[in-house]
């Protein structure tokens, strides 16, 4: 059969179970890696395109638009600097006779000839250069080539070394049994990991037998399905396994995590999901730990009613199709009975002991060998958050102050349970389990694990004011001491996650909102660390960081970078109205009136700027021009509007009274000398800039808006 000039190509690797939760990355670096490797080599067409697969024993891709050979290509490659080549009567010197052996080995020629050489720049100085046609590589050369880069470059959690029948070792991923390597229906004569490509691979280790040829590389995934009762798509397979759990599921609710799902679907070929059972009496235990356990343990799916209760069916997706799949059912009932009885032990276990009880056995658990242990920790947390109910209680948001501390006292005592020993996610979840058993009031039984929210982005914030003080003392303590002993985030490192409590903390001055004050909040945490000598102050580091974060957030929400810094350039003490800044912002920027304005403030901001003598107050008696008069007059005149509305919050209207100052400005920038040589008249003139320069930036520093 006649190789057609352009085909569909197929590369599959054929192995032993690959590892699940690599399988998603492996397949798709296999498939891109290979695309890549061919296009680099000018065997894809214009409009190739590559569809990666991966399953349980196999690594593919299909590339469409895939050449015979490559076209030649006219090359211009660089010899020598002419002051090199060359002698001072213009005859080679010996560097350039070398130099083209080598160059002439490289292009596969007999030997070339130094006049036959093109004089040019090279952009620094003259040069000879040699023009060739290079001719293009064949599929099989080119393909060896990427194949073998590909191989290398997969991101391998972890390697094995194995044995061919031949006695080689081989070091991958698994161990390799089979290599398709098919250009349209003509096996592209490549090798990998010790094995020759051919078209035959194999289908479901248990719902196949015997080999599977592909005839054609584009007949690939409809082969397997038809004949090895395998899905090589990835993405194809995990939506048959969502779907198949909504079905099962009927009028419950599924609980899969993008990560479970994942992780079955690495697990699978063929997946069938089935229903399977367990004692009622089990309800009994909170159900976030019968959840984890079904997940982490045996990679089931648990069911909730409409409500959000669990219930004690649950689904399981299986590699097996049958028709009579009890015994499978039964199998997994019997495998996740004595699973969900240890979470029963646990969680009857723990209750004999309370919470508070559990408190002084923090000292024995490290914090940080600078700060402490985690005894030290919570002795620091209810400090803060005293403080900060008593804050917040001054500035009118009511919280019981002894409930705050005391949900700060039991806040980590359930590291020492046994339910999380085991399950370390379920810190917090627990403690408020175990206060409620204690019979703790709610407010502090809720705080033992809303403190730790947000716990990522997007998630919810804690529900009620006693949650809020524990969880900004928990931030803030953290923030505070680990950027104090020197672990500032730095790149992509940030162990502590101190971005994550930096928004945390932002989020619930933001979004609760909280009439409180950066400065406060650092100070007072700052002051519990004043037994730690390692803890050093770092107030201004912290307020910039925290100042960054603001920036990331307000952007994340849509607003502009001239927007953001105009508000938090003028870094706001409180955060509770800056949402309320940034809409006026936005409002005012609209106004015809807006780049005038901008314009005119950022030109006095750079004259009061370099002009540091003290300025005074006005005095109208010394305007000698009418367009100063007529901007004082202006300035007063707005001044109780933009304050009242400054006062009221209402934004909006501030600075939409400021846009009444435009005409004033202009004229006054357009016949006033500000820099006059007379040094009263001059600070006066700089006087009455600096009196609008502080009204005009009340909302935001509308400089910033200048382009």
């Amino acid at each position: 059969m006649s190789q057609p000039l352009t085909d569909s190509l197929l590369i599959e690797l054929f192995t032993e179970e690959l590892p699940p939760k690599a399988l998603a990355r492996l397949g798709e670096a296999f498939a891109q890696g290979l695309f890549n490797g061919l296009a680099e080599r000018g065997l894809l067409d214009d409009g190739a395109q590559v569809t990666p697969f991966a399953t349980p024993r196999r690594l593919a891709a299909l590339i469409s638009g895939v050449r015979a050979g490559a076209p030649d290509r006219e090359l211009r490659e660089k010899v020598l600097p002419v002051s090199v080549a060359l002698g001072a009567n213009g005859e080679p010197a010996p560097p350039l006779a070398k130099k083209l052996a080598a160059l002439a080995r490289t292009v596969g020629v007999e030997a070339i000839d130094w006049q036959q050489l093109e004089r040019g720049s090279d952009g620094k100085a003259e040069a000879l250069f040699y023009r060739y046609t290079a001719r293009g590589a064949l599929l099989a050369d080119g393909l060896q080539q990427a194949l073998d880069d590909t191989l290398a470059r997969l991101p391998i959690p972890k390697v094995m070394s194995y044995q061919r029948p031949d006695g080689s070792t081989v070091h991958f991923v698994r161990p390799a049994h089979a290599l398709i390597a098919l250009h349209g229906a003509n096996v592209v004569p490549v090798t990998a990991l010790g094995l020759t490509a051919g078209n035959r691979t194999e289908g479901h280790r248990f719902l196949s037998s015997g080999d599977i040829e592909i005839a054609h590389a584009a007949a690939y995934a409809d082969t397997l399905r038809d004949s090895g009762k395998v899905i090589a798509s990835y993405a194809e397979r995990r939506e048959r396994i969502r779907t198949a759990l909504l079905a099962a599921a009927g009028d419950d609710r599924v609980i899969m995590p993008e990560a479970l799902l994942d992780e079955v679907n690495s697990l699978v070929e063929w997946p069938v999901v089935y229903a399977c059972h367990f004692e009622e009496a089990f309800l009994a235990v909170p159900q976030e730990c019968l959840i984890l356990t079904m997940q982490t343990n045996q990679k089931y799916f648990a069911l909730t009613d409409g409500a959000g209760n669990l219930r004690n069916r649950f689904l399981i997706v299986s590699n097996l199709e049958t028709a009579t799949p009890e015994s499978i059912i039964g199998g997994n009932e019997r495998v996740v009975r004595p699973r969900l009885a240890d979470a029963k032990f646990f969680f009857d276990q723990d209750r004999k002991k309370t919470l508070a009880s559990r408190v002084p056995q923090l000292a024995n658990v490290v914090y940080h060998n600078k700060i402490g242990s985690q005894l030290d920790r919570v002795q620091r947390l209810q400090q803060i958050a005293g403080h900060i109910a008593d804050v917040m209680n001054a500035a009118g948001v009511a919280v019981d102050k002894a409930a705050a501390m005391r949900g700060a006292e039991l806040a980590k005592a359930d590291l020492l349970t046994d339910m999380v020993g085991e399950f370390p996610e379920l810190q917090g979840t627990m403690g408020t389990y175990y206060a409620r058993h204690d019979g703790e009031a709610e407010d502090v039984a809720l705080a033992c694990s809303e403190h730790y929210r947000p716990r990522f982005a997007g998630d919810a914030l804690p529900s009620n004011p006693v949650s809020i003080a524990v969880a900004l003392a928990d931030k803030l303590e953290t923030l505070v001491g680990i950027w104090g002993i020197g672990l500032v985030p730095t790149g992509e490192k940030d162990p502590f996650a101190l971005r994550r409590h930096a928004l945390g903390i932002l989020r619930m001055l933001i979004e609760t909102p909280l009439p409180l004050t950066l400065d406060t909040l650092l100070a007072l945490t700052e002051h519990a660390f004043a037994g730690v000598p390692a803890v050093k102050p770092a107030r201004a580091g912290i307020t910039e960081f925290l100042y960054d974060r603001v920036r990331g957030y307000l952007k994340d929400k849509g607003y502009t970078t001239n927007e953001v810094e105009a508000v938090v350039s003028l870094a706001p003490q409180r955060l509770d109205d800056i949402l309320g800044r940034m809409e006026a912002v936005r409002t005012f920027a609209a106004l015809p009136e807006a780049a005038s304005l901008a314009a005119a403030n950022k030109r006095i901001t750079n004259i009061l700027r370099k002009n540091t003598e003290t300025i005074g107050s006005v005095d109208p008696a010394l305007f000698q021009e009418a367009a100063e008069g007529a901007l004082h007059g202006a300035v007063e005149a707005v001044r109780p509007g933009v304050e009242a509305a400054f006062a009221q919050g209402d934004f909006t209207s501030a600075l939409r009274d400021l846009a009444r100052l435009r005409e004033a400005v202009d004229q006054f920038f357009d016949g006033v000398m500000v820099m006059a040589d007379d040094a009263a008249l001059r600070a006066n003139r700089l006087a009455l800039l600096a009196s609008l320069h502080a009204l005009a930036n009340r909302v935001a520093d509308i400089s910033k808006l200048a382009a």
